[in-house]
């Protein structure tokens, strides 16, 4: 069966064809939710359309704290990526995300992110909007990113009053090339070169990344189902640009002062572990934790055995508890 038969069988959503719509399988999970399109400050280039989605507590429960999520290179946040929201919801805690521009359903070429400085402004413009609500009052807020989404997360982060966050969770985070695999010199100096004339070229060669991230082979496929991921070969100018953007991190270790879990796979592939280590020595931040996971690959919050994810998910649970406001009675 090719690749095209096996995305004309694929159910519309992650879970299969039951429950039928996005509220069934959030209230069958203890939680609820919504989406909507957010427009971007016009910044003179005109505003910008997102994508984003909002993860609840079940029956209008007031949340222990804000979690603004980001996800991964190619990803979007209408698939997998919802599993670790809807679960981080029925435990307490109000999740949004968006789309991040050229990804899923927001706008912009797929998979094409020339700048991430517009990327982080758009993001940080919808995430400032939600906390400004009058619900909202008084909660906490976490930054959580996944891969690429962790790179993000920090650079809002150094982007922001210090105060702005509560802490900031850290999954497999792209927070700097590693030298391991990182392209030697001097490619890295030609792609930039090339990609000033035709950025938008899906040319970078890649490993299947799905292969590499996602242990189970169950999991492999429902992950190449997903509608709306990226299968192409990386675009010059965001591969450029993600370098950049990781020298930049890696750089500025050292002035991180957030409070941050890193969770890593000892076996990951796609980001190096080693890098988290060196992100949680380097780090100013008083408060600060790291976890790693023997065997685990880059996807451990879906493409692990149940019992993995599980693992991962109580400690990112109990973190978070640690951290915020004692849950609300009534």
């Amino acid at each position: 069966m090719t690749q095209e038969e096996v995305l004309l069988q694929a159910p519309v959503n992650f879970w299969g064809e039951h429950p039928a719509t996005d509220a069934e399988y959030y209230a069958a999970q203890g939680a609820e939710g919504e989406s909507s399109y957010f427009s971007t400050p016009d910044d003179g280039a005109g505003a910008r359309s997102l994508f984003t989605r909002a993860w609840r507590p079940a029956g209008g429960a007031r949340p222990r704290a804000l979690v603004f999520m980001v996800h991964g290179y190619g990803n979007d946040i209408s698939w997998t990526f919802q599993s670790t929201a809807v679960f981080l919801a029925r435990s307490g805690f109000a999740c949004f995300a968006a789309d991040l521009p050229g990804h899923g359903r927001s706008h912009g070429l797929r998979a094409f992110v020339p700048e991430l400085e517009p990327a982080v402004a758009d993001l940080l413009a919808f995430f400032r909007s939600v906390r400004r609500r009058d619900e909202h009052a008084g909660l906490p807020s976490f930054l959580f990113g996944e891969s690429m989404g962790g790179a993000i997360c920090l650079l809002i982060h150094l982007r922001t009053p210090p105060e702005e966050w509560a802490g900031a969770v850290l999954v497999a985070p792209m927070c700097r090339i590693s030298d391991r695999i990182r392209p030697p010199w001097p490619v890295p100096e030609i792609l930039t070169l090339v990609a000033r004339f035709a950025p938008t070229l899906p040319i970078v060669p890649t490993a299947d990344l799905i292969e590499k991230s996602v242990k189970v082979p169950a999991k492999r496929l429902i992950s190449a189902r997903n509608p709306m991921r990226y299968n192409g070969r990386p675009r010059l100018g965001t591969v450029t640009e993600l370098l950049r953007a990781t020298d930049e991190l890696g750089a500025r270790l050292g002035e991180v002062t957030v409070p941050f879990l890193v969770v890593h796979g000892s076996a990951d592939e796609v980001t190096d572990p080693a890098v988290s280590r060196a992100l949680y020595e380097a780090a100013a931040s008083k408060d600060k934790t790291i976890k790693m996971y023997d065997g685990m690959l880059h996807s451990m919050l879906f493409g692990e055995p149940d019992e993995n994810i599980e693992r991962v998910r109580g400690d990112i649970i109990a973190w978070l508890n640690e951290r915020c406001t004692p849950a609300a009675t009534s």
